[in-house]
């Protein structure tokens, strides 16, 4: 199973790097995980590919999971990165799962369980039960009255 701390490190990393795109290994998790930043609006697209660049076409006829990847393209804003920092919250030795009321607490600026509140501009992403919708941003779940494991912070 690939963690997500593989993922947040990436695209960290290759912020502060200033790559252009990057690629992360294909996975439901980093999808999920790749498609809230998405949305939210720190990676600018989202394209299927293979370890040799993004080609839909080529990502199909891949056999293997070993050749598939998912490329993003980082967003930069006056020469900046969008991305400031992500990092986990949740970690292999100690999970935090919140029910609705606890993510109501760090969505709205105050701590829960132990949890730094959420700043301007930072998201919390949300991994839970529901096969529907198994990643989302705190908020989000919140909407749905869904709680889970806070896997990750980005700002």
């Amino acid at each position: 199973m690939v963690l997500p701390h593989d993922v947040c490190s990436h695209i960290q990393n290759a912020f502060r790097a200033r790559h252009a795109k990057v690629a992360v290994n294909h996975s439901s998790q980093n999808l999920g995980i790749l498609t809230i930043l998405l949305r939210a609006g720190f990676i600018s697209n989202l394209t299927r590919g293979t370890v040799d660049g993004p080609d839909p076409l080529a990502f199909h006829e891949a056999g293997s999971d070993a050749r598939r990847r998912i490329w993003a393209d980082l967003k930069y804003r006056e020469d900046r990165p969008v991305l400031r920092h992500m990092g986990l919250v949740s970690k292999p030795s100690k999970r935090v799962v919140m029910e609705p009321a606890e993510i109501r607490l760090l969505c709205s600026g105050r701590r829960a369980q132990k949890i730094s509140p959420l700043g301007m501009g930072e998201i919390a992403i949300v991994h839970t039960n529901n096969r529907e919708n198994e990643w989302l941003e705190a908020r989000e779940a919140l909407q749905l009255k869904l709680g889970g494991e806070v896997v990750a912070r980005a700002g």
